[in-house]
């Protein structure tokens, strides 16, 4: 967003680091008072930089979570057929993340499965039948090396 200085900078950095720290301590590692960091905190939250709070949650051993990384070539890139792709794939809660691309492919997904056989039948039950798709290729990840949620 414009108008972000690097105070603003600063306490997103912080943030992105422990978005539970409290209010005090966020504001004295950003060297502002508290009063005037959550001023701060409240305007780039209002304006849209700051869109929300998440848990990152490690996964339970025993549900052995797989990431998948598919990429997704739709058969035309008009508005509409991106439009219609789009609002399906937000209902599919297996797709983590999903990316608008330059390149080769129109999508890069991030997909979370318990194992390989419950992503083949995301593969056949969804994504192959998710509106436009012309080719999906996807990778396994072998495991995180950096993983900032």
């Amino acid at each position: 967003m414009a108008g972000r200085d690097e105070i603003d900078a600063r306490i997103l950095r912080v943030l992105r680091d422990d978005g539970r720290i409290s209010n005090a301590d966020l504001a004295a590692k950003v060297g502002l008072s508290p009063s005037a960091c959550l001023r701060r905190l409240r305007l780039l939250e209002s304006n849209g930089t700051i869109r929300g709070y998440t848990a990152v949650i490690e996964a339970d051993e025993r549900e052995h979570h797989m990431v998948v990384l598919t990429q997704i070539t739709l058969e035309r890139q008009t508005e509409e057929s991106l439009n219609r792709f789009e609002a399906a794939v937000r209902r599919c809660p297996e797709v983590r993340d999903c990316y608008l691309m330059t390149g080769l492919s129109d999508y890069l997904m991030r997909i979370e499965v318990s194992d390989a056989g419950d992503y083949e039948r995301l593969h056949k039950e969804v994504l192959s039948r998710l509106p436009g798709v012309a080719r999906i290729q996807s990778s396994f990840a072998i495991r995180t090396v950096v993983g900032r949620g």
